[in-house]
């Protein structure tokens, strides 16, 4: 069992005919995802490497029976197709782009609050259940099959953890981007419960950085809820304080929540094993596995 995505996924790709959204969407059907539809309004009728296009979401769901649907469209039109998704009765909707306005992104978030609908992202690469399926646009050969959930407000950090993974012989069930947003459409902690309950997993790595509190209130959520092992990796210790720096969620409370140190306290204390390094996560898990 996978979470979010897998086999039997209907995926829809809005903005399908831009450059991003085609090239993306020509990596997703390679890897094997159930792409059905695209959706770029004005384009309806035409076809994207033999996807129908459609110019609106309702239309493509109602005519393929989608039930997800990845968005590679502008920041500013993150809220508008987030919103169309929804309200066309799609229950994931999993958002790319880097740079969606803070307020869009809490409409947005409330809005899936309210039709019961999951949002990934935004600033995320997506979701990948190794062998299964993937809606997103991370490199895909390099994940493997297997028991570790990966979830992970940084690309990169996600990237380098699942290849050393691969590596070494340890696969993955499914790896969320979270965003590095300051308004992620799912934290840590509403991903948590999914991966509890999924009988593939086996344990779960939690990648954060420093900046908001997602990893506290996941911290809390693990020391009650959450049995399986979990390693936690908090990135941008070395960071320079007093700083302004450009990622949108590393933005550190005067009381020092969001700190990597407070983030590893409260974590270490809720149970989790800490990593100060990707490879270091690794290292662990070939202990606990």
């Amino acid at each position: 069992m996978s979470i979010l995505v897998d086999e039997n996924t209907r995926l829809i790709v809005q903005g399908i005919t831009g450059r991003e959204g085609k090239f993306h969407a020509e990596q997703m059907l390679e890897y094997g995802a159930n792409v059905v539809a695209g959706v770029t309004p004005g384009k309806g009728g035409q076809e994207v490497l033999g996807v129908p296009v459609y110019d609106t979401v309702a239309e493509a769901v109602e005519k393929h029976d989608a039930n997800a649907t990845v968005l590679f469209v502008p920041p500013r039109f993150t809220k508008e197709g987030a919103f169309e998704a929804m309200d066309a009765g799609l229950k994931l909707v999993i958002t790319i782009a880097e740079g969606v306005p803070v307020h869009d992104m809490l409409e947005v978030y409330h809005h899936s609050k309210k039709y019961g609908a999951t949002v990934i992202g935004p600033n995320s690469f997506g979701v990948i259940s190794p062998g299964k399926s993937k809606a997103g646009f991370m490199a895909h050969r390099i994940f493997s099959p297997g028991k570790v959930a990966v979830l992970s407000r940084s690309a990169t950090n996600c990237y380098e953890t699942v290849f050393m993974m691969s590596n070494r012989g340890i696969g993955q069930s499914t790896a969320i981007g979270i965003g590095g947003d300051m308004v992620p459409g799912s934290p840590f902690v509403e991903m948590l419960p999914l991966l509890e309950e999924d009988p593939e997993t086996e344990a779960i790595v939690l990648i954060g950085e420093i900046g908001g509190s997602d990893e506290e209130i996941a911290a809390e959520y693990i020391k009650e809820n959450v049995s399986k092992a979990v390693v936690a990796l908090i990135a941008g210790k070395n960071a320079p304080k007093d700083t302004s720096m450009g990622h949108a969620g590393a933005i550190v409370a005067p009381d020092g929540t969001g700190s990597a140190e407070n983030k590893e306290k409260v974590l270490k204390e809720a149970g989790a094993y800490i990593a100060e390094s990707t490879e270091g996560i690794v290292d662990i898990l070939e202990e606990i596995l």
